[in-house]
């Protein structure tokens, strides 16, 4: 209610296409009352919009990520009413942060912090979309509330000059490991500069030369063991038992980094979805856009594709 009691006004939007019914009672000074009804329905909207992902989640990353975990949101259809999406996507945090949404394009808007999550912070979204107008005509489907959990804070930074992985848990290093890097030559086999964060951990995948076919000079294809991959240009923090002797001095990988099988084994075992995995040293640049490259973007960069910019996220109870 309104503080002069005249207004009264929902959390969330009304459905369309759907009847609704007002009663107001009121009392006068002797304790006499008097009731009111109205009537209205919304307008049928002739198209609706559904998320069709939301990532984290439980199948594809596990509800424990890392603190460098983006909110992904995908879109069934594209959006043309950004701010009225945004204003119904809500972040609790048990921890507060500074946050904001991002829109990569019409059907993708992702959320990250101004800095790493905390470690062990509690996170819930909430898309409240049913019955928000996405776009002229189309509306929302449904509502939509996604529950996860930061882990704790791990951050593995690699160098493709001095050859060696380090990683440090909480602050504290846990693990040195040689390396072997992209050999370059060609821009696609140098391994990308930047923040990467650690996407998928697979214990088998199947690698081909990009762009290269079958009896094609450069050719491979080859089973690798214990992945995890950190771009969607083909890059993987990996078992290489082949490589073994170069790992800790040089560099002869097409773009992967290599480890040898007891660190790629122990690295798949500790290492959460949304951990940050930073590179450093080549001149390719990993793209905001090459995987899950957020923080490739500094604070403004981001705010920049914000249609309501930053704020605080709100009190998890």
């Amino acid at each position: 209610m309104s503080s002069d009691g005249t207004r009264w006004r929902s959390l969330g939007t009304a459905r369309p296409g759907t009847a609704y019914t007002v009663t107001a009672v009121s009392v006068d000074p002797a304790g006499r009352t008097s009731e009111t009804r109205s009537a209205f329905s919304t307008v049928k909207g002739d198209k609706t919009f559904d998320i069709e992902t939301i990532t984290p989640n439980k199948d594809d990353t596990g509800l424990t990520v890392g603190i460098g975990m983006p909110i992904m949101i995908a879109f069934d259809k594209p959006i043309t009413d950004r701010i009225a999406i945004e204003r119904n996507l809500t972040v609790h945090s048990s921890k507060p942060v500074e946050g904001a949404w991002h829109w990569f394009d019409s059907q993708h808007v992702d959320f990250r912090p101004e800095k790493y999550w905390p470690a062990h912070t509690k996170v819930r979204v909430e898309a409240k979309l049913a019955g928000v107008r996405g776009a002229p005509g189309m509306y929302g489907k449904r509502d939509v509330r996604l529950d996860f959990k930061i882990g704790r804070s791990q951050i593995t930074r690699g160098s493709t000059d001095e050859h060696v992985l380090v990683v440090r848990r909480n602050g504290k290093k846990i693990r040195t490991m040689p390396m072997s890097a992209g050999q370059g030559g060609q821009w696609k086999y140098y391994t990308t500069s930047g923040i990467h964060l650690a996407m998928s951990r697979e214990p088998v995948t199947v690698m081909t030369s990009p762009g290269i076919g079958p009896g094609s000079p450069g050719y491979y294809r080859l089973t690798v063991y214990n992945t995890v991959r950190i771009s969607n240009s083909g890059e993987y923090v990996h078992s290489a038992p082949w490589s073994v002797g170069s790992q800790g001095n040089s560099n002869v990988s097409h773009g992967c980094v290599n480890v040898s099988p007891d660190n790629a084994a122990w690295f798949i075992k500790n290492t959460l979805i949304g951990d940050p995995i930073i590179i450093t040293g080549s001149p390719r640049k990993l793209e905001p856009t090459n995987g899950w490259g957020h923080w490739q973007q500094n604070w403004r960069q981001w705010l920049k594709w914000s249609s309501l910019k930053a704020g605080p996220t709100l009190a998890l109870r």
